[in-house]
């Protein structure tokens, strides 16, 4: 209901009031022109409150639609956000900044305890008429470079088309993004997954979102590694990569495994003479594999490499659990040795939230926020991982040609993680974790360097991602 203006509530009240007081005088004192007069008074003074409560309406109804012309800004979590005034258009800053406090435990790494700015990231997203949507990510920890620069076209729920840079379908971990995850950093197994690759991808959830698909044709790159802008198949030939992850019970919210989700990703390329390959890392980041690279010996991929990887996730409640494993072969050569060689690996990461938030993939929403003076501390998590990569022996075989020396590299690392994850809210998380890397070798292990000892790691991070 409408609130008169005051002014006209007060000449209305003091017109009632008026007529009251002249209905009670005495009828000699009161003539019929003056009632008349009184009437007429009360007439216009209704006509005028009329035209007053129209207008106020008209002018309500303007600023109304004016407000809706009007694009609208969004704050929250510390992400900006533009959008039309329709929801058809919208630019979205968001960003990412990570610091790494190392200290490795074993005498062989000791050296190697710092600080470490692990990332630096501001992410721009942003949607053109409602289909096409966009994302640049740059990085500016470390190298500087641009992680993503990609354009979907999101034609509908189930047929979008992807193209630029992004994450190939390939590693169920890969492709989680970096804050969410249950750890620091990934696990070994990602060493033998593709990251991010320059093509084309359709993809979309279909089957009320109980089925999400992608199939990619990519300019190709092997374990690890990021592809640069050029295509590094053989001529005519592109890196294809697929992949199928299905939670058939998603939509069924009293279902105990609304959370399970599982799938298979494949990828195959047919690489010209010359591609380089990546070294393999520890969790405490250091190397523990590598192929030759002496100058006139360096292996490097030639002919197809093939990865498959089937893979799923659990979550249920404060629970989580994520599992995969990972087959990648290659051909290889050195001039004087070509193989055929097949890396395999596997990583089980299980997470518990102690206070009660839901798990999921894309990470814990703390329910309070960290405050000294509310006394609230936000959300705890604590994790665990075992992961492990075997190196094919094969790499090491043909004495002082092979494609990897014996004397330098593990032939299999396993590693244990446990850590606490403390969600001061959701933008800013605590990370502590301890690894072990437990390394075996076809001879004897090295006297020096960073495996003449297994791994034993503290990391710690502060992150705010918003």
């Amino acid at each position: 209901m409408r609130t008169l203006p005051a002014a006209v509530r007060t000449a209305l009240a003091t017109t009632i009031t008026a007529v009251g007081l002249t209905a009670t005088l005495p009828a000699q004192t009161a003539s019929t022109n003056d009632l008349d007069a009184l009437r007429e008074q009360i007439r216009l003074l209704d006509q005028k409150l009329r035209i007053l409560e129209r207008n106020q309406e008209l002018r309500q109804e303007t600023a109304a639609a004016d407000a809706k012309k009007q694009p609208k800004l969004n704050v929250g979590d510390g992400r900006v956000e533009v959008v039309s005034a329709d929801g058809a258009n919208s630019l979205r800053l968001r960003g990412l900044v990570q610091g790494d406090a190392r200290l490795y435990l074993d005498d062989a790494n000791a050296a190697q305890d710092g600080f470490v700015l692990r990332r630096a990231r501001l992410i721009f997203e942003g949607k053109f008429s409602d289909i096409f949507q966009y994302t640049i990510q740059p990085e500016f920890g470390g190298t500087v470079q641009i992680l993503d620069a990609n354009i979907n076209a999101a034609f509908k729920p189930g047929f979008q088309v992807r193209v630029g840079r992004f994450k190939t379908p390939i590693g169920l971990e890969q492709l989680q993004s970096d804050p969410v995850a249950f750890f620091n950093e990934r696990s070994v197994v990602t060493n033998l997954t593709p990251n991010r690759d320059v093509g084309i991808q359709v993809h979309g959830d279909v089957l009320t979102n109980r089925l999400n698909y992608a199939v990619g044709v990519f300019n190709g790159v092997l374990d690890g590694g990021n592809s640069p802008t050029t295509n590094l198949n053989n001529e005519g030939d592109f890196t294809v990569a697929a992949r199928l992850f299905a939670t058939p019970w998603a939509n069924d919210k009293e279902s105990k495994l609304k959370g399970l989700g599982f799938g298979i990703a494949a990828g195959t390329g047919n690489y010209k003479a010359g591609v380089p390959l990546n070294p393999y890392r520890t969790d405490g980041q250091q190397n523990f594999f590598a192929y030759r690279s002496a100058v006139g010996s360096t292996t490097v991929a030639d002919g197809t490499a093939t990865t498959i990887s089937p893979q799923a996730y659990f979550y249920s409640g404060p629970l989580g659990i994520l599992a995969e494993y990972v087959s990648s072969s290659a051909e290889l050569t050195n001039g004087a040795n070509s193989r055929k060689l097949t890396n395999t690996g596997f990583n089980l990461s299980v997470g518990y939230v102690l206070t009660g938030e839901e798990s999921s993939y894309k990470g814990v929403t703390p329910n309070t926020n960290f405050s000294l003076n509310k006394g609230t501390w936000g959300a705890f998590e604590v994790v665990t991982r075992v992961a492990q990569v075997d190196i094919d022996d094969d790499a090491f075989a043909g004495g002082g040609t092979s494609l990897a020396a014996a004397g330098t590299n593990a032939t299999e690392v396993t590693t244990y993680g446990v850590g606490l994850n403390w969600y001061l809210s959701k933008a800013i998380r605590a990370n502590f974790d301890i690894f072990s890397n437990k390394f075996d070798f076809q001879g004897a292990r090295p006297a020096t360097g960073a495996l003449s000892d297994n791994e034993l790691a503290f990391i710690s991070r502060i992150q705010v991602s918003f």
